[in-house]
């Protein structure tokens, strides 16, 4: 079965993480996608750690299902290239810096001229309007601007980073939703569109309350960071078991089941307890209650299983490396083992998505610097002498990693 995009070209201007998350899902759906690396050293993740003889673990991630096309489109033969590529486009993708594709002449509306169903995606950290536009921004960045630091942390403590590229994977996220309804809007209309997705917003999107409360309250409740325990209700937050650390969830209808697991029945009447608002401001003896009934426990999986008994929400805090040997991430495919020319094999995380149309996921191999230069050129009508020329000039470059 053909895959669900199939078809569909892209042009990935894309480099490090939000822009390639765009661009990776689509090559594992089935897009031809083309990814436009700039001479000489191409995307600068082929220089993030962790490398295994000069091979980015990082790059292979973000890249695997994509050919590689590297150009100096700053010399006017290969923004030709580039030109002829995006003029056959079903899709472009960029999140460059303020200004760097302006200053090739690379626009929407340059491209759409040539192109005029062309779909454009822009991923930035402020956006391409306001007054914030021209600012330079990454991950961290847009987790301190978008409220989202300021929730993580202890209480008294200093606002803390998560500490993985949450911003780039959701806008990078939000960008694929926007470009599969813009391809369904062509597929209605026949009409091309631009689209601006900025980190900031995207993450601001996640404020489950924290911005309408500050409204509906006339101001008095100012959200901030907690700690390992919510503010908001009990028990929900980081207890300290046994062996490591356990999440536990639960609000209002779940309360009851908690004191019937733990063996605390009295905790039912005591007023502490009796209404979600008390079980918040008393959430510090509440979690003392409940971490000392988790040290009785041998191991956390003994002190889960009653809680899971319960149907209390719970689970282990896993650290990366455990859930490389967790069966639940092996049975959902939610881990996988992928081959790769340099080194050998890889284990990344799985595609998110499951298709009942189209259950399996290709093999998919990121690309060698330039690899595909001459398919790529010849698709274009490009001779192989011309295309001796420009890799002679230093137009197209190539490196075996």
């Amino acid at each position: 079965m053909a895959d669900l995009l199939s078809g569909i070209r892209v042009v990935d201007f894309t480099q490090y993480l939000a822009g390639p998350t765009v661009t990776r899902l689509m090559a594992e759906l089935g897009a031809d996608v083309v990814k436009v690396e700039l001479a000489p050293g191409g995307d600068p993740a082929r220089l993030m750690p962790i490398q295994v003889e000069g091979r980015s673990g990082f790059y292979v991630q973000q890249n695997r299902g994509k050919r590689s096309l590297c150009v100096d489109w700053d010399n006017p033969r290969g923004i030709e290239v580039v030109r002829r590529l995006l003029a056959r486009a079903d899709v472009v993708v960029e999140n460059f810096g303020p200004g760097v594709m302006e200053k090739r002449g690379i626009t929407y509306d340059a491209v759409r001229a040539d192109n005029p169903a062309v779909i454009m995606a822009s991923i930035s950290a402020f956006g391409r309007t306001g007054s914030y536009a021209n600012r330079v921004g990454y991950d961290m960045i847009a987790q301190a601007f978008s409220g989202m630091m300021h929730m993580a942390g202890e209480r008294n403590g200093p606002p803390t980073w998560v500490g993985m590229g949450v911003g780039d994977v959701n806008a990078g996220v939000h960008a694929l939703a926007a470009v599969a309804i813009a391809l369904f809007h062509r597929l209605r209309t026949g009409e091309g569109q631009s689209i601006d997705i900025s980190m900031v917003d995207a993450l601001f999107h996640m404020h489950e309350l924290n911005v309408h409360a500050v409204g509906l309250t006339g101001g008095r409740m100012q959200p901030t960071r907690t700690g390992r325990h919510s503010g908001v209700d009990a028990p929900i937050g980081v207890f300290k078991g046994p062996q490591g650390w356990i999440v536990m969830l639960a609000l209002a209808r779940q309360w009851p089941r908690v004191p019937e697991a733990i063996g605390r029945p009295d905790l039912l009447t005591d007023p502490r307890f009796g209404s979600s608002r008390e079980r918040a401001r008393h959430r510090e003896e509440l979690a003392a209650i409940i971490e000392g009934w988790l040290a009785g426990f041998a191991t956390d999986e003994e002190a889960l299983a009653v809680l899971e008994a319960h149907r209390i929400p719970c689970a282990p805090v896993l650290s990366p490396a455990q859930t490389v040997e967790h069966p639940y991430f092996r049975e959902r495919g939610a881990i996988r083992t992928v081959p790769d020319p340099v080194l050998g094999e890889i284990t990344i995380p799985g595609f998110p998505f499951r298709f009942s149309a189209s259950p399996d996921r290709p093999e998919l191999v990121a690309p060698l610097l330039g690899e595909h230069n001459t398919a790529i050129l010849e698709e274009l009508g490009y001779d192989r002498a011309v295309i001796g020329g420009l890799e002679a000039d230093g137009v197209l470059r190539t490196a075996d990693r």
